[in-house]
């Protein structure tokens, strides 16, 4: 894990700052408040940062190479990247700009996060055939459930995987992967792509049979304690990730993720039963090697599938 910690009140110390955070950037005017504070903690090719500035502050940017999510909790901040001006508020999360374009705006007397990953996540995690990328096409969610949607992925994963510790305890780094894959598909699931524009290719809906699901669960059953994705599930049997996806819908009525996190769940649930709390087990360490990083949600779900709760069954273990 990695933590830096930046403070300043020179325009150009922050300018040197955030060129090397981010990406080659130029601030634009000389304000009289120039107080400048940012923090990043990163781990496995996740980044989220906290930023805050008391000025107005324009920028002119290159490339990031990286999806970049801004969830933004004060002031304002305004795109003018090609020439138009967009403006974000509180509450909102959004993308800066897709990964391979520059971009430029200003930040407003701005408190936000940014969260950054690699864009071969959406791919990797996405129901479209092997090799193809998958590219956002709009800067907002779709909606506004959908908005709140992203920004709640956002905030479980900075303050439930990365600023509580959690992920400094996870030397397999299935806490970070889990989180990881969650936050890319929230974001497929909430913001334009062209993932959500594809209609099935023919060769998808063929091979969604009870063969492909039979051989989706073996995998899946074999590998559940590994940081898996679901293109990692369609490679083994072989087929498109979409045809998995489609297996799972007819003939399973969930997805190949839930029916992940429904073993992790019961692989925790059997390690809940046969350990000794007075060894030192406890349900936090137990549901964190099975990517439950949230107790409050690991607890509900496990209530709501075995109808107790977690440290019941380990106290009667």
């Amino acid at each position: 894990m990695t933590n830096l910690f930046f403070e300043s009140g020179s325009l150009d110390a922050t300018e040197a700052f955030l060129s090397a955070a981010y990406t080659p950037m130029q601030i634009g005017g000389r304000p009289a408040d120039t107080k400048a504070r940012i923090s990043r903690t990163a781990v496995g090719g996740l980044s989220v940062d906290r930023l805050s500035f008391g000025y107005t502050m324009g920028y002119d940017a290159g490339c990031l190479g990286k999806v970049c999510l801004v969830t933004m909790h004060s002031g304002t901040i305004v795109d003018t990247t090609g020439g138009r001006e967009e403006v974000f508020g509180p509450g909102e999360t959004f993308l800066i700009a897709p990964p391979d374009r520059p971009y430029a705006g200003q930040v407003r007397e701005a408190r936000y996060t940014i969260t950054m990953f690699d864009p071969r996540l959406l791919g990797r995690v996405a129901s479209v055939p092997d090799g193809k990328g998958v590219r956002i096409t709009g800067p907002r969610a779709v909606g506004p459930a959908e908005n709140r949607r992203l920004g709640a992925a956002v905030a479980y994963l900075r303050d439930h995987v990365l600023d509580d510790g959690t992920a400094s305890a996870d030397p397999d780094g299935l806490l970070v992967s889990t989180a990881a894959q969650h936050l890319a598909a929230t974001v497929l699931r909430t913001l334009p792509n062209t993932a959500r524009e594809e209609a099935p290719a023919p060769r998808d809906t063929r091979d969604a049979h009870s063969d492909t699901l039979r051989r989706a669960v073996a995998f899946i059953e074999a590998n559940a304690h590994r940081a898996i994705t679901l293109a990692d599930i369609a490679a083994s049997i072989p087929v498109t990730p979409r045809a998995v996806q489609y297996a799972f819908t007819r003939h399973a009525g969930t997805t190949p993720l839930g029916h992940l996190r429904r073993v992790r769940l019961a692989r925790a649930h059997a390690e809940l039963r046969s350990a000794d709390p007075s060894g030192g087990a406890t349900v936090a360490d137990i549901a964190g090697r099975w990517g439950f990083a949230h107790q409050g949600r690991f607890a509900a779900a496990y209530r709501q599938e075995y109808g107790v709760t977690p440290s019941a069954t380990l106290r009667s273990g």
